[in-house]
């Protein structure tokens, strides 16, 4: 794809991750009989279930899963979701809130450590980039707090626009938006399932690895750079 004209980026486990502060946890038990605290175990399956792209970890009411598979569509079906999932993984409400205000909070999100320079690369090339993520809540801040406001063309956000990965929909409007055809654009995210949906428009696709931002330096670097950029 050494022709590629532009490039969509899926936003968490791809350009930024969540990663958790012990602090956020400070005095938080799990609701049991033994009222056991919350180590560094517990801590890492809450980070897995508040950020995993696919699937569901917990049991879930009609209700809940009702608002669990239109999450991404709707501020408030979003905390609904993911409040039921912290509650059913053994958090108090108040804890489960808690934590959840630090998922919507954009300066939670950690940028990869070859995610500016990426973005700053091929927007030197003229590479048009959007970034195309399923989420609730407003990710520019996120971008802002960085340094990196200016580095991308368009956000197609899945609660602004309607529509949901793996849905060709919001891959088309990212299309539409920056005016390239799919056979020159290379979609790069952490699923296969979620984000690997532009292929059925005929873009490209890159998997990288939703690792931890101190464990995939150049991640982003190797996609590209696979697919000829």
């Amino acid at each position: 794809m050494n022709d590629v004209a532009a490039v969509l980026f899926d936003f968490s486990g791809t350009l930024f991750r969540l990663e958790e502060d012990d602090s956020w946890f400070a005095g938080m038990e799990l609701d049991s009989d033994d009222r056991r605290e919350i180590d560094g175990h517990v801590q890492a399956e809450l980070m897995r279930r508040l950020t995993a792209p696919t699937g569901r970890s917990v049991h879930m009411t009609p209700e809940a899963l009702h608002a669990w598979v239109n999450r991404d569509l709707a501020p408030h079906l979003h905390r609904e979701a993911y409040l039921h999932v912290l509650r059913e993984s053994g958090l108090a409400r108040h804890h489960a809130e808690s934590l959840y205000a630090r998922v919507i909070d954009p300066a939670s999100w950690t940028p990869y450590p070859d995610t500016a320079a990426v973005l700053g690369a091929l927007r030197q090339h003229g590479i048009s980039i959007a970034v195309v993520s399923n989420i609730a809540f407003d990710l520019r801040p996120a971008f802002d707090g960085v340094g990196l406001a200016g580095a991308v063309d368009e956000f197609v956000l899945s609660f602004e626009v309607g529509a949901v990965k793996p849905d060709p929909a919001i891959f088309q409007t990212a299309l539409d938006r920056l005016g390239v055809p799919a056979g020159r654009t290379l979609m790069v995210g952490d699923s296969d399932e979620a984000d690997g949906g532009a292929r059925a428009l005929g873009c490209g696709f890159a998997l990288v690895d939703p690792l931890p931002t101190s464990q995939r330096a150049d991640g982003l670097v190797s996609a590209l750079q696979a697919h000829g950029l």
